[in-house]
């Protein structure tokens, strides 16, 4: 069988001042998948687009800002993830610089600043936790991860960076 993952970009903003990032609560949608977890803004990418353009276009779409400076952090190739067992193959920004004020709410939910330090104590996605310190911790090289699902549940975590 072929694999033919969803290709995807999810961001997630700092704050001016670098000490907390924008999270979405996915709360606004009975059907949602995602309902009553905190997770990243983004999205599937379109045929017509690069990775860039489809992260700048979740995030002008999303959350109403102008990314002026990201930096792709790393990749994860997720494999039954979710209750549709689908693979997901996500191209992980972090957003440093934007211009305009950010969206409170949006068609999925509730946009809010949430400090760094609590960013843990959320409902977030059991893989979220293996990932995210990746995201924010000071090693500039890229990682490369994959996360298998089975049944709803993460099974297992590796990554590694060059």
């Amino acid at each position: 069988m072929k694999y033919r993952p969803i290709m995807a970009a999810s961001g997630y903003v700092l704050s001016k001042d670098k000490t907390s990032v924008l999270m979405l609560h996915r709360n606004a949608r009975e059907d949602d998948d995602s309902l009553g977890k905190w997770i990243g803004i983004g999205g599937k990418m379109a045929k017509n687009e690069d990775i860039l353009t489809c992260m700048k276009r979740e995030a002008h779409e999303e959350a109403g800002i102008i990314c002026t400076k990201m930096r792709l952090k790393g990749t994860i190739n997720w494999t039954g993830f979710g209750p549709k067992s689908e693979d997901w193959f996500g191209f992980i920004f972090l957003i440093e610089e934007y211009e305009g004020e950010p969206f409170t709410s949006n068609h999925e939910g509730t946009l809010k600043w949430i400090a760094l330090t609590d960013l843990y104590q959320l409902p977030l996605w059991e893989g979220d936790h293996y990932f995210l310190p990746l995201l924010f911790d000071s090693d500039e090289r890229v990682f490369h991860g994959h996360m298998s699902y089975e049944q709803g549940k993460m099974t297992s975590w590796t990554y590694h960076r060059n």
